[in-house]
């Protein structure tokens, strides 16, 4: 028996060798060469130069005043904080938009099921530049929201454009389908009897739903909840063009230190940082994983 296992598991592991061999060559060797920047110093035009230094990561908090003592500086924790409460915004307003979607779609007939998907992946096949400039006229000056206004003063302009709402509205829009994917994906395996059964048993339908439909659909939510909040936390093309200079985020200031600053390593060490919530996030949803497969205990 334990030789039927060894040579299952031995070919097992030969076909999903090459996926490990592209992952590793494509995705962790960049990520490689990324931290080992990040531990080097900067070169004066551009680059890096061989020599170690944790430079990078001392500027995250530190910087020299002008008697080059290292002074605490919290502007790089502050962008830090804006985006990951930026970021949790755009999600917490995905999740508040995408479950009742996600839930009306699973309760449709199948026919109707694949259509509203349909509809709903159809954004995903434009330019995302195309769908952020026509927020950019949307939310503009004498865009369509001032017209009404406009009746009333004619130079009234709500100025949504180049504020955090805007730049929450622009993320919550353009990864809205990934929430609404991964929760009805787990709503479509719901016996939605158990719904049927907590009427019959007096249960009001909000309380069915709180009680019965949102903790069996717990997975769907936290993957909906990842695939937003980490893409939109280093995001920088909805960043830069809705919210503009005044409102840095992490994904366009990693992008302004390696094209503009040209100071790598501390782009490189911001990346890291970006890695990080990446590495947390994905831990929080294997322990909820594993919680779901043993029935909630650990």
């Amino acid at each position: 028996m334990s030789s039927a296992f060894e040579k299952s598991a031995k070919a097992r592991w030969l076909a999903l060798s090459p996926s490990y061999f592209i992952i590793g060559i494509f995705m962790g060797v960049p990520l490689l060469i990324m931290v080992g920047i990040s531990f080097l110093e900067q070169d004066t035009f551009g680059g890096v130069k061989p020599a170690f230094s944790y430079a990078a990561y001392r500027q995250l908090v530190l910087e020299l005043d002008f008697f080059d003592n290292l002074v605490f500086d919290p502007a790089y924790l502050i962008i830090v904080w804006r985006s990951v409460y930026v970021a949790f915004l755009a999600m917490a307003l995905t999740l508040f938009l995408g479950f009742p979607m996600a839930y009306n779609i699973a309760r449709q007939p199948a026919h109707k099921r694949n259509l509203l998907i349909f509809l709903i992946t159809i954004p995903l096949w434009t330019n995302l530049l195309i769908r952020i400039f026509a927020w950019l006229i949307i939310l503009g000056h004498g865009g369509p929201l001032d017209i009404p206004f406009r009746y009333f003063d004619p130079n009234f302009s709500l100025g949504l454009l180049y504020t955090p709402f805007a730049i929450i509205l622009g993320l919550a829009y353009v990864y809205l389908p990934l929430m609404v994917l991964p929760i009805y994906a787990s709503l479509e395996k719901l016996d939605f009897r158990l719904v049927e059964a907590a009427s019959d048993l007096y249960s009001s339908k909000w309380s069915a739903i709180r009680h019965v439909v949102i903790p069996l659909s717990i997975p769907g939510i936290a993957a909906g909840c990842i695939l937003v909040f980490v893409p939109a936390l280093g995001d920088f093309i909805v960043v830069t063009l809705l919210g503009g200079a005044k409102n840095l985020m992490l994904g366009s200031l990693i992008q302004f230190q390696f094209q503009t600053a040209r100071n790598w390593p501390f782009g490189a060490a911001l990346s890291v940082v970006l890695l990080l919530f990446v590495i947390v996030s994905m831990w929080f949803y294997g322990r909820l994983n594993k919680g779901e497969d043993t029935g909630g205990h650990p």
